[in-house]
This record gives C-alpha cells, structure tokens and sequence, in this order.
C-alpha cells in the first residue's frame, strides 16, 4: 500500500511557501506603489523645507572607491544658504588615493566657506584618515582605529598557476615598462625601483597633507606615518585630532564653529528620486529574502512521524 503522508507533507510545505511567496511579493508591490507616489505625488516632509539652520552631514562608509557621492553632498551644502556647517562622519578603511584625495581637497575648499568638521566612527585610516584631515576640525571616538598613514600596493603572481595548467602568455610591448606590474612573472630590479619611487611620493603627499592640516611639523608626522595605527586617545595625544567624542559632539561644534544661536537641524544629501527608490527596493527585496529563507529552514526542520 501507497504510503502518501511523506508526499502530503511536503505537498503543504510547497503549497505554504508558495502562499508565502506570494504574499510577500503582494505586500512588496504595493509597498512599492506607495512608496513611489509619495516620492512623486509629495506628502513627506523633508528637513530640507523646516526652516532655520541647518548642519549638514556627508557620510563616507566602507572602503574608498570613487568620491563622487560626496562631492555632489558637498556641492549641495555649498549653495544651500541654510546650512552653516557640515559635518563628515567617516567609517572607512581607506580605499583609493586619488578618490581620498579628492574628498580632502574639496572638504578644504569648502572649510573656507562654511566649518567642516570631521566625526570619526569605528575605522578611519589610511584614506578615511586622509578624508578627514580636509577638515577643520577632527572628533574622534577614544576606540576609534585611526592612523595607518601609509601606501600600500599588493601585486599578485599567478606565473606557477599558470605553468600548472599549461598557459603560457605572450606580451607585445611598445616599452620595456609598458606591462610594468604584471600579474605573470615576477618583478625586475627595475620595475621595482619604479613602482617604490610612485608610492613613496604618494607617501610623501600624504605626510604633507596631515602636517599642514594639523599644523605639524613634517618630522614628526614622518615618524608616526610608517602604517601604523593608533586609537582615537592615542591620535588625540599625537595631536592628529582635537577632541575625544561622538557624533553628537561632532555636530555640536559645527554649530559653535558656525556661529549658530538657538534650535538647528541635521540635514542629509538629497538623493534623486530613481536613487532613492531602487535603494527602498533593495532592502525591502533583502528583508523579503531573509523572511523567505527563514520560512524554508523552520518548515524542513519540523520532523514528522510516519503513521
């Protein structure tokens, strides 16, 4: 005889999760439909329309790949006459010297408009340190992982793996650097000696920058720029930030650099609208997910008895 319960359980698990699916891709629907209408249609007020003073905030998460968020933040702060300071709260590893470079320059510029002051989060080293010497002045958590002034560049070889599996590469050069860094062979003295010289004046431009910003002697920040790291109390000590404290302390001397009397608000960047939505989406799309995900594992984790 047919046993039939083992095909019926999972029948009502496929019936169930489909349900679920469903659902879930109904709610994400209309939650969509609401969302965009009240981007279109109006409805939310933003800080932006309070009126009063406003302190800007310019975020820098994750590693360092393209400045070009928060250079358009800071071209939006500039030219909005209600807000009288910006605050950059930073919480990055580093990333790309010339995207670093970018954000400490225009931070610089805009400084001599309007006080820029820079909040450190968890991390802020190598290029998120970097973003944060554009500043006027610089809070930092007593935990914060700042420092690692240095240049790093990491140049894989895979010559042996190729030989293991039989791939040989040909190069046609128009000069001898011309495949300088190559990922099939190793170095020679030469391209070494050429690769050292680059990071050593980016190097050098780095050390420049925190003494000048932190108005430093170039010995000294010389001494303590060999890559290593420090915490938030031992950079204060060093002098390359001001102050121990959080964000609120961060915002709070914005308003006093700005000259700001009375109530003031936090103002983000403004996102365009399709940017906006497809990072609602995006989450809601995570979230349904992980719900999905958990309806899956607590269905195959109920044992049934057979009859």
């Amino acid at each position: 005889m047919e046993d039939r319960s083992g095909w019926t359980s999972r029948s009502s698990t496929f019936v169930i999760v489909l349900a679920t699916i469903g659902g879930l891709a109904l709610l994400g629907f209309l939650f969509t439909i609401s969302i965009t209408f009240f981007f279109f249609k109006g409805g939310m007020e933003s800080v932006a329309e309070i009126p009063g003073d406003k302190i800007g905030v310019v975020e820098i998460q994750g590693v360092i790949t393209t400045p070009d968020k928060v250079l358009e933040a800071f071209k939006q702060f500039r030219k909005n006459d209600n807000v009288k300071a910006v605050v950059l709260r930073i919480d990055s590893p580093g990333g790309a010297v010339g995207a670093s470079q970018e954000i400490y320059q225009e931070a610089k510029r805009l400084d001599k408009v309007k006080p820029v002051v820079a909040s450190l989060g968890n991390t802020a080293a190598s290029g998120g340190y970097y973003s944060a010497v554009g500043a006027r002045y610089i809070v930092s958590n007593p935990g914060t992982v700042t420092g690692s002034i240095g240049v790093i560049m990491k140049l894989p070889n895979v010559q042996k793996l190729l030989e293991k599996l039989g791939i040989k590469t040909t190069v046609i050069k128009s000069g001898k650097l011309k495949d300088l860094a190559s990922i099939t062979r190793d170095l020679t003295p030469e391209e070494r000696a050429v690769l050292e010289s680059v990071m050593d004046d980016i190097h050098k431009q780095f050390i420049q920058a925190v003494a000048s910003s932190r108005k430093l002697s170039v010995d000294k920040v010389t001494a303590l720029a060999d890559g290593r790291i420090f915490s938030g109390r031992q950079a204060k000590e060093l002098r390359l930030v001001d102050e121990l404290g959080n964000f609120s302390v961060a915002l709070e001397k914005a308003a006093k650099l700005a000259g700001i009397e009375g109530e003031w608000a936090v103002l983000y960047p403004k996102k365009d609208k399709i940017s906006a939505i497809r990072e609602i989406l995006e989450e809601s799309g995570a979230k349904t997910l992980l719900k999905l995900v958990d309806i899956l594992v607590h269905q195959n984790s109920v044992s049934t008895i057979p009859e």
